[in-house]
């Protein structure tokens, strides 16, 4: 599914923020990307959903060589790519529900099917009161569940997600990873970059550990 081979990033012309990264994920597996702030975790999802290219080495998604895919290709290799960004990114104008129904309606999924599967997603998610609530109306916490929410609807084929349990209780934040859970068992490829050691203690699921832009190791568990 996602495969890097002595992979270098670098924003602009200043220094190298990933090193030398080399890793291999398998279709349906389940990673947290755990380090320091600035150890690159932003960076390595970054370079997943295709926001930017590597300054060296190679990087594979489904089966494609992302560093030579044309430009062209790019929408639809996102399109198999669900993200929850740091800063959510929602559409400020837009409901919750109409920020959720975005990736069905781009995938031209009928209206009926959209009201069904949206409405019990927020619902789930503890949003059932606040289906025609914009953005600048909620908290933090419940935009970073409209996020999740609109991230995980489409059922992608790789689900990134950037600290999604930052503002979040960690009530609310199991109850997130075991919606990530479910997913990974329809089949879906899991990486969650979290600096939460509580969260990555409950779960059994590999961690990649990064330092100062390089993958310093991958354990097997929490528990190793």
């Amino acid at each position: 599914m996602v495969r890097f081979e002595n992979v270098g990033m670098r924003y602009g012309a200043g220094p190298e923020v990933l090193s030398d990264v080399t890793f291999a994920l398998k279709p349906g597996s389940f990673h947290f990307v755990t380090g320091p702030s600035g150890a690159g975790k932003s960076s390595l999802l970054k370079l997943m959903y295709l926001a930017h290219r590597p300054s060296r080495g190679f990087v594979t998604l489904f089966d494609r060589d992302v560093t030579r895919v044309p430009r062209g290709d790019l929408p639809e290799l996102r399109r198999r790519i669900g993200v929850v960004f740091q800063d959510f990114r929602l559409v400020q104008h837009l409901s919750a529900f109409d920020n959720v129904a975005l990736p069905m309606r781009v995938a031209g999924s009928r209206e009926e099917v959209i009201r069904k599967h949206v409405t019990e997603l927020l619902t789930w998610v503890g949003l059932k009161d606040h289906l025609h609530a914009r953005p600048p109306t909620l908290s933090g916490g419940q935009q970073q569940r409209v996020a999740i929410a609109r991230a995980v609807i489409a059922h992608p084929k790789l689900l990134l997600a950037d600290e999604p349990t930052g503002n979040v209780d960690d009530t609310i934040a199991v109850r997130l990873l075991y919606l990530f859970e479910e997913l990974n068992r329809m089949g879906t490829t899991v990486v969650i970059a979290t600096h939460n050691r509580s969260i990555i203690s409950r779960f059994s699921h590999p961690i990649m550990r990064l330092r100062e832009g390089g993958l310093v190791e991958i354990k097997q568990s929490a528990a190793e």
